[in-house]
Formats: C-alpha cells, sequence, structure tokens
C-alpha cells in the first residue's frame, strides 16, 4: 500500500492518543495494542503500512534452527519487506524468546524498513539498538524465537497485542505505543484528526491562560464559536 503524500504527512503531526480518540468515535475501541512499548526514549513518531508477520507457538518438529534456512522463514520475510513499511508481528506475547535479533534487525534497517512492532521481544539488545531500527516491544531476552515460538508466514490478518491487524492497515507509533488505522479509514481519521489536534490546541492555550474545563473539554456551543474565529486566523 502506499499512502497518499498529504494524508501521510497529516498523520505524521498527529499522535497516537488522538487517533485512538477519533476512531473511538467511530466506534473502533480496540485498536492500540498491547504491550507494544519503545525500546529507547526518544524514538521517532512512525507512520506506515502494516507488513505482518506471524508466530504460533514453537512445535519441536518445525521450531528448529533448521527452519531458519526454509523458504518460509523470518529470514525470507525480511527480504519481501518494502522500504517505508512498519512491520508488525503476531508473537502471541511471548517474552521469554526473542523474535529477531540484531542481525535481522540491521537487515531490515538497510532494506529501509521504517520500524518494528510486536507484543513480543527481542534478543541481542545492545546489537539491535545500534543498527538504529525503531522498535516497539516487551523489552529483551536472550533465547532464539525458536524456543518458544514457530514462525508461519507473513502478509496474513495477525493478533498484536490484542489487535487486529491486517496487512496495509496504516500503523502509527509514538511514545505512547503503536495504534492501528482501518485501511479504508485512513484519509478520513487523518482529516478529523487534524482538527481534533488543532481544537486541542486551541484548548490546552486556554487552560495555561487559567480557564476551567467545564465548556471548554469538550467545548459547548459558546467556546466551539471562540475557537471557530481562532482557527481562521491561526
Amino acid at each position: 500500500m502506499t499512502i497518499d503524500p498529504a494524508t501521510l504527512a497529516a498523520l505524521s503531526g498527529i499522535s497516537t492518543a488522538t487517533i485512538t480518540t477519533v476512531l473511538l468515535k467511530k466506534g473502533l475501541r480496540n485498536v492500540w495494542m498491547r504491550g507494544t512499548r519503545p525500546i529507547r526514549a526518544g524514538q521517532p513518531r512512525i507512520v506506515g503500512a502494516a507488513f505482518t508477520l506471524r508466530f504460533v507457538p514453537a512445535r519441536e518438529d518445525l521450531a528448529t534452527p533448521e527452519s531458519w534456512s526454509s523458504p518460509i522463514s523470518t529470514r525470507a520475510a525480511i527480504e519481501a519487506m518494502p522500504q517505508g513499511c512498519i512491520t508488525v508481528v503476531d508473537a502471541m506475547g511471548v517474552t521469554d524468546a526473542g523474535i529477531f535479533g540484531d542481525i535481522l534487525c540491521a537487515r531490515m534497517a538497510k532494506r529501509g524498513v521504517a520500524g518494528l512492532v510486536t507484543d513480543g521481544v527481542v534478543r541481542d539488545l545492545a546489537g539491535v539498538l545500534a543498527t538504529g531500527l525503531p522498535v516497539w516491544c516487551q523489552g529483551a531476552a536472550a533465547p532464539a524465537s525458536v524456543t518458544g515460538l514457530t514462525f508461519v508466514n507473513w502478509q496474513q490478518p495477525i493478533g498484536c497485542g490484542g489487535v487486529a491487524v491486517f496487512p496495509d492497515d496504516v500503523v502509527m507509533v509514538d511514545d505512547d505505543g503503536a495504534v492501528v488505522i482501518p485501511n479504508k479509514l485512513v484519509a478520513e481519521v487523518a482529516a478529523v484528526a487534524a482538527d481534533q489536534e488543532r481544537l486541542e490546541e486551541w484548548i490546552m492555550t486556554e487552560v495555561n491562560q487559567g480557564a476551567s474545563l467545564p465548556g471548554l473539554y469538550p467545548p459547548n456551543a459558546e467556546n466551539k464559536a471562540r475557537y471557530e474565529v481562532w482557527a481562521k486566523h491561526r
């Protein structure tokens, strides 16, 4: 999926918190992926199309070091990742087996992958950090993925952190974690969210000037009118 440049630019200036509010108003409550925390402070806010990977519980005849050479492997999946995508990995919340280490993350960075999101963990933490690849996960563990997981395939619907993610949905990540925007709602959500951000900017200005919250957040008719005047001259 190629995201419209104007939509991408709009989304890049919006927080995941605002996106969850906009999606809530559209009836979507379960869009924030649990356990997806930035692996280090200061990672950039990123927006991109989801490239999905799926693991299932380890089965001893399949989850072996030899499986890393299979045509259906994490190595092969990385070579299929397009530039600018956000890789979203269903690790079923497993935290005692790292899905990727430094070498795999380095290859993702070389291919121009924008970021990695998983409800699991990585391994070789110092090396992963050195690659510069932005990662959102639950932390780190030394054991390899095959000690607890079997890789199944890529670009299929997955569940990550209790959230359904389909290939080419749009994923946003920032300090609050990872949020998914359904593909068909992206342009509409971007427009509404931009308006919401402007409104909240004005509300924050009013709060800093000593205004009380009732009738301001959310705004009543009088304050909506005041906001509209402000927005026209912004």
